[in-house]
């Protein structure tokens, strides 16, 4: 006899569930204000804006590492989130520490488009490269409009150990 499929809104729970005990076990994103929309297993990274943001009143403009950190925020979790993607759905409990799931970041340059505006920005991590014990990530960020990047970056990341 087969099992019955989980309810739709069961899965959905336990995505967003799982998400927010990822993002949640970094200090920073909660200082910065991020938070990730999920769509199935597409992340996009949300910087709401905030006055603290600003490192340029006089443009005003969004402070250069605050970019920064919010890309390498959206690899990182984009990172963990694949890894996970696959225990999660085979509804294997997810039961590393957050901070355990988190890869380490080898190299991170930023390119530096335009300025950001004082207004929320956005960003999509793409994985090139994950093996592992070694991963690299694409990032891009925007505000307005998707095709109008105001920065982009590219990481190398060592990935944590998992059993099995």
């Amino acid at each position: 006899m087969s099992r019955r499929p989980e309810p739709v809104q069961v899965i959905k729970q336990r995505r967003d569930a799982t998400l927010q005990k990822l993002v949640d076990g970094v200090p920073y994103v909660q200082f910065l204000g991020i938070n990730f929309d999920r769509r199935g297993d597409e992340l996009t990274g949300v910087l709401p804006y905030d006055d603290k943001l600003i490192g340029n009143p006089m443009l005003p403009a969004l402070h250069g590492g605050v970019t920064a950190a919010f890309l390498e925020v959206t690899a990182i979790i984009e990172l963990s989130w694949s890894m996970i993607w696959e225990d999660m759905e085979s509804t294997k409990s997810v039961e590393d520490t957050p901070r355990a799931l988190l890869p380490k970041t080898i190299d991170f340059t930023v390119d530096y488009l335009r300025s950001g505006l004082p207004r929320d920005a956005y960003a999509r991590a793409r994985i090139n490269r994950s093996g592992r014990r070694y991963a690299s990530v694409h990032v891009e960020a925007w505000q307005d409009n998707r095709s109008r990047l105001f920065a982009q970056a590219t990481g190398h990341f060592l990935m944590p150990q998992r059993d099995g």
